[in-house]
């Protein structure tokens, strides 16, 4: 299968050492339960895009330091590919940022929260266990790193899981459609140094609270099993 990551933002270059950069999260994951996977890597937020939606059979958007509303070019452009990938019936996958993009794009409201930063791990209760959820829990963990949220999700889509600070964190649009708010692709040691260089943006105790949170264990390899069931499932 063929999967385009658009890549809506980059690791920062002294980083880069702890996790790769996104091009490098995100099939590091994937590959270990959908070995089969080819991915293409698209520079969105270089301008960077796909002739046409069917350059791919399915599309993952990355998380972002950029907001969903902010009026840039290449954010814009992003939309429009964004629903033309729908309008076609491809599988889309949004995370953190792309979670946030196809909201909105579909008729959502995405702004900054009201609870503020959401850091390290979070615990999502899963509200409506679908079938491409193979082994499916009631409750899993990601990491987050996150301010905005959809506060309001689109006309005809489906919330699945959610959480005590993100009551929209993961939501099913039609059979092609999906959403999650946390992070499965970050690695713990590069969310403790995110932290560490982000404690006057996001406060001394929410950071020294999400450092602690690092102790519990992750259920990304779960989720990445979900997505590449849902990614393959047949309609």
């Amino acid at each position: 299968m063929r999967i385009g990551l658009l890549e809506c933002d980059h690791v920062r270059e002294d980083f880069r050492d702890i996790s790769g950069d996104y091009s490098t999260m995100f099939p590091e994951l994937f590959l270990k339960v959908a070995p089969d996977w080819e991915f293409v890597f698209y520079d969105v937020v270089n301008d960077q895009f796909p002739h046409q939606p069917n350059e791919c059979d399915a599309y993952i958007c990355t998380g972002s330091s950029y907001s969903v509303y902010e009026e840039q070019g290449w954010i814009y452009r992003l939309k429009i590919f964004a629903l033309a990938v729908m309008a076609q019936g491809r599988k889309f996958v949004g995370v953190c940022f792309g979670h946030q993009l196809l909201g909105e794009v579909l008729g959502g409201v995405v702004e900054k929260s009201e609870v503020g930063w959401c850091v390290g791990v979070h615990a999502f209760d899963l509200l409506a266990p679908q079938p491409w959820m193979e082994q499916a829990t009631k409750q899993f963990n990601l990491l987050m790193m996150c301010q905005d949220q959809i506060l309001q999700l689109p006309p005809g889509a489906h919330l699945l899981a959610a959480s005590e600070q993100c009551p929209h964190a993961m939501f099913q649009y039609k059979d092609h459609g999906l959403g999650i708010q946390g992070h499965p692709e970050f690695t713990k040691p590069y969310t403790q140094a995110l932290l560490a260089d982000r404690v006057a943006r996001i406060g001394a105790q929410r950071v020294e609270d999400g450092q602690k949170s690092l102790e519990l264990n992750t259920d990304e390899l779960l989720f990445a099993l979900w997505v590449k069931n849902f990614m393959e499932a047949k309609r």
